[in-house]
């Protein structure tokens, strides 16, 4: 309505990536396409190349090996794949455990399925990370699956090897399944972590990968699953019934972006290390607090103590000086007193936002 009636609002809110991906990528896209023969539908599973790739990829990233027959399924989308994961491994009425503040649609998933929801905290006084007391005082024996995003959206928590164990020692003990989704370890993190690292963790693990962050192809839904093959296996029996596997073009193109050397990686971050340092410099004019170790795509800040909740703050902002910014309660009650600025926008425009709220003299 505001932008309608003439506003120059900057949406500081967006939370994909408005960079292309890498030239080669598209070239390849485009070879790809004009050719006849690639406009068939493809095998639910994937061309071979592509789960070769993604297999070489999380060795090299991660030190962790997995067959590319077997142990990985591409996905259209992660987004999509928390659904299916949700129709394989979850009844109506089995529990669920879902963080707060967390993405929102694990529990939109959850509740299409009809599993019931149990939401585990994740505070600033823990580190943003799960209470494991707090886990373990809730009615496990009812719960199936629990939902992890670690580097955490919205918080900014990095992974810790010492996390990912507990985690997997937590399912092996009440027979849970651990889903890691993991779109962000790749953006300013300089130690990607995968769960599937730790001894054990393939028992009870499934790990969600994408190139919508690191490879800047959000509208493309290229994305990934990793596991164990029984996994692989049961999720394979409900995706053969959803959709008919994705465009080959598009597959190749995934292949060459995830053969791009280390270069394309390092210019990506440090275009969000330059874009990071004037969002922390809106988060500071704003008087909000805020951890600098946060990884990935965003900056998640306290908002000053006078201010009764996320909402009236963001709207304040919004109506002082036409700066549109992610109420943390959207994520949860837990993020009721914080708010989530994005680097999805170009250093300029940042800086636009800044001069606003703090004019340069």
């Amino acid at each position: 309505m505001l932008k309608e009636s003439g506003h120059d609002i900057i949406s500081l809110a967006i939370g994909g990536p408005d960079l292309p991906p890498d030239p080669a990528v598209i070239d390849n896209l485009c070879r790809s396409a004009h050719l006849p023969y690639n406009h068939s539908y493809q095998p639910m599973t994937g061309i071979k190349q592509l789960r070769v790739a993604y297999a070489d990829f999380y060795q090299r990233t991660y030190g962790v090996t997995l067959d590319p027959d077997t142990e990985i399924q591409p996905l259209i989308g992660s987004k999509e794949a928390i659904l299916q994961l949700s129709l394989t491994f979850l009844n109506p009425s089995d529990g669920v455990l879902v963080p707060n503040p967390g993405y929102p649609t694990y529990t939109s998933a959850s509740r299409i399925v009809g599993a019931e929801i149990f939401n585990y905290d994740l505070t600033e006084e823990n580190g943003w990370l799960p209470d494991f007391n707090q886990l373990e005082s809730m009615p496990l024996h009812r719960i199936r699956m629990m939902w992890v995003n670690y580097p955490n959206m919205p918080t900014g928590t990095p992974a810790s090897i010492q996390l990912f164990e507990r985690l997997v020692e937590f399912g092996h003990r009440h027979g849970i399944l651990i889903v890691n989704d993991n779109p962000y370890s790749m953006i300013l993190n300089p130690e990607p972590m995968s769960i599937l690292s730790v001894e054990g963790a393939r028992d009870i693990a499934i790990e969600l990968n994408s190139l919508s962050k690191s490879h800047n192809m959000a509208g493309w839904r290229m994305a990934m699953m990793a596991a164990r093959p029984q996994f692989i296996e049961w999720l394979r029996r409900i995706k053969s019934n959803i959709d008919s596997g994705q465009f080959k073009p598009m597959m190749l193109a995934a292949v060459e972006a995830l053969n791009l050397p280390q270069s394309f990686s390092d210019e990506l971050n440090a275009t969000y290390t330059r874009r990071r340092a004037v969002a922390e410099q809106i988060m500071a004019a704003l008087g909000c607090h805020f951890d600098p170790s946060q990884r990935g795509l965003f900056l998640w800040g306290r908002i000053p103590d006078c201010w009764s909740d996320s909402y009236r703050f963001a709207d304040h902002i919004l109506s002082k000086y036409e700066i549109f910014i992610t109420p943390g309660a959207i994520f949860g009650s837990r993020g009721e007193r914080y708010i989530r600025i994005s680097l999805c926008a170009p250093v300029e425009t940042l800086n636009k936002a800044l001069n606003r709220i703090n004019p340069l003299t």
